[in-house]
């Protein structure tokens, strides 16, 4: 009988349907464990005795350990043999995951909590290790295809991460987000352990000289410049709905609670059929015209739900649709752009891939920080023409790019 465990990638030029798949649940069930946190900052927060300022750092010390990852953890996929550094980060990932429930028993919690925070987002950097790596088993005429279903499965995750923690907590407690996430990742694991084929890539660099290359690349490769300041402003844009719309709907004007906003969250999760279709699109040479349709989608997304901060019925379905839209938008474009840059060498895609996440997840973070607080001193349209205004301004830039 074969042995799927022993296979090299190089040998096998050809993806076979179940390992997309395996790779496309494991992606969305590791970037889950991102977003858990972000729903549960109240009852965490309470729990640690955190004052009401620095709940914020919950969140924020999870993208921090994430960006880390990015860029020092992401281009050892150019180096180290893939199936073991996935599954050393989800090994890392358990082990934040199990602790995390626990520290609130200690004299001085918060410091011990925000420790587990940052190496959660630090172990979560396992999904693109494995983004990278379907790439590097697709052939080149359908390597737009498996990226976009792979990429579909991380999206499906980071749009299911908050409805889901605010269902299990309703039902259970915050803890046991943490503890299912944890026994889902053992499981993971030892599939992955089983199942996903070796991959071992071929560099002379040592792990400095591979960190020093990524000046370079960003300096010598204009399509990854470009690719990553498009999606920082989409990614931008889909922070500021995001982070603003759960307020809006908790507002008098609509009166929500928790369960509430976690049925609006689910709506959104309909926008991640835009990734395979990206794909199949890149693989036909769309890219210029799929991305000016991915801009201008999410641009117009904000426009019907200008005064939605004045509730009612018509205005929640508004607001539903363009949830819809601008989950599909962003979804598209990140597959576009990661097609664009998986195109550049499969010696490099490691390190391309986590220089394109890390500036397009630091576009998510400043979206997050200028929402709320246009969100806090100029309402819902304020926060609306922040994510327009960031649209807008990588649809200019991207107006400058040259013709192929």
């Amino acid at each position: 009988m074969l042995d799927r465990s022993r296979l090299d990638v190089a040998a096998h030029p050809a993806m076979p349907t179940w390992l997309m798949l395996l790779i496309a649940a494991a992606c969305g069930l590791i970037v889950a464990n991102l977003y858990y946190v972000q729903p549960l900052v109240g009852p965490i927060r309470e729990a640690l005795g955190l004052p009401a300022g620095a709940a914020g750092l919950l969140v924020t010390l999870t993208q921090i350990g994430y960006c880390a990852g990015l860029l020092l953890v992401v281009p050892l996929g150019d180096l180290l043999e893939n199936r073991r550094l996935v599954l050393a980060l989800v090994g890392l990932l358990v082990l934040a995951l199990v602790a995390a429930p626990f520290v609130p028993l200690l004299a001085h919690p918060a410091p011990v909590f925000l420790a587990c925070a940052l190496l959660i987002g630090f172990g979560a950097v396992a999904v693109q290790v494995l983004v990278p790596y379907a790439s590097h088993m697709a052939p080149e005429h359908v390597r737009g295809r498996v990226v976009g279903n792979v990429v579909s499965g991380l999206m499906f995750g980071i749009m299911l991460a908050r409805p889901v923690a605010s269902f299990v907590t309703h039902m259970w407690s915050w803890q046991a987000v943490y503890w299912l996430s944890a026994v889902l990742m053992v499981g993971l694991a030892l599939v992955l352990r089983v199942l996903l084929p070796p991959r071992r890539p071929h560099s002379a660099l040592a792990y400095p000289a591979l960190l020093a290359s990524m000046r370079g690349l960003v300096r010598d490769l204009p399509v990854l410049r470009r690719r990553a300041i498009y999606q920082a402003g989409m990614f931008g844009a889909f922070s500021v709905f995001w982070t603003v719309t759960p307020l809006l709907l908790a507002s008098p004007a609509y009166g929500m609670n928790q369960r509430d906003i976690a049925w609006f969250a689910l709506a959104g999760v309909a926008g991640a059929i835009a990734a395979p279709i990206s794909g199949r699109v890149a693989d036909r040479g769309w890219t210029r015209p799929a991305t000016a349709f991915c801009m201008a989608l999410g641009l117009l997304s904000f426009v019907p739900t200008l005064h939605a901060a004045a509730g009612g019925t018509t205005n929640l379905c508004l607001l539903v649709a363009a949830a819809v839209a601008l989950d599909f938008a962003v979804s598209g474009n990140l597959v576009l752009g990661q097609r664009a840059i998986y195109a550049l060498g499969a010696e490099v895609r490691g390190r391309v891939n986590g220089l394109y996440m890390a500036t397009f997840f630091l576009g998510g973070a400043t979206g997050s920080a200028l929402g709320a607080w246009s969100f806090a001193h100029g309402g819902w349209q304020a926060a609306c023409a922040v994510g327009m205004g960031l649209i807008g301004a990588v649809l200019l830039v991207f107006l400058t790019e040259r013709r192929a």
